[in-house]
């Protein structure tokens, strides 16, 4: 006699889709149930050295107004070697919008009228945290699926850290995520509105 089906475990049921979405024009979001504490998911949005193994160093003055310079090497990311026709660093300055540790942080990306603004939230559940990742005011779609492939990538290697692995690669994923977001974004409604 069977059970009947089989029940997801309570992990398999709060995991989000890995791939982002397009909430409205100019706005991506992304989502990953990583594990936990809260306070160790903070640190790795906050603190430089931290930050600098996923995604990018630099200072940050975590207070509204403060200023936040975001450091990005892409060759120390993974062992990958940044391709020739790639540039290996760059800047990125902004000032924070939003700071409420460990739960809320927002900075613009970039300086003047035409920044956009990322915000990650963090939600304590069980032993994970959910982090959710929110960039808006991207503009025209090449900038959408560029954020979008980043970000993707970028939170991968971060879920590998947390689970001491080791990173295969940035800019062949990344790549691998440009395709696959210009086919999701280019028939996405939500563009054409």
């Amino acid at each position: 006699m069977s059970a009947g089906p089989k029940k997801p475990n309570h992990r398999e049921a709060r995991t989000p889709d890995k791939h982002g979405t397009v909430s409205k024009h100019g706005t991506f979001r992304i989502e990953r149930l990583l594990p936990g504490p809260i306070e160790r998911i903070w640190a790795y949005l906050t603190d430089p050295e931290k930050r600098r193994k996923w995604f990018g160093a630099g200072p940050m003055e975590l207070r509204s107004g403060g200023r936040v310079t975001l450091q990005f090497r892409f060759s120390e990311l993974t062992a990958e070697k940044t391709p020739l026709n790639k540039d290996d660093y760059c800047e990125v300055p902004g000032r924070v919008t939003q700071c409420d540790p460990p739960r809320r942080l927002s900075y613009t990306w970039g300086e003047g009228p035409d920044a956009s603004e990322v915000t990650f939230e963090l939600t304590q559940q069980g032993n994970d945290v959910l982090l959710v990742i929110t960039h808006r005011r991207l503009g025209d779609l090449e900038k959408m699926i560029s954020a979008a492939s980043g970000w993707h990538t970028h939170l991968d290697i971060l879920v590998d850290h947390l689970n001491s692995r080791t990173p295969h690669s940035f800019w062949t994923a990344k790549a691998r995520m440009e395709e696959e977001y210009t086919k999701r974004l280019a028939t996405d409604r939500n563009l054409r509105s």
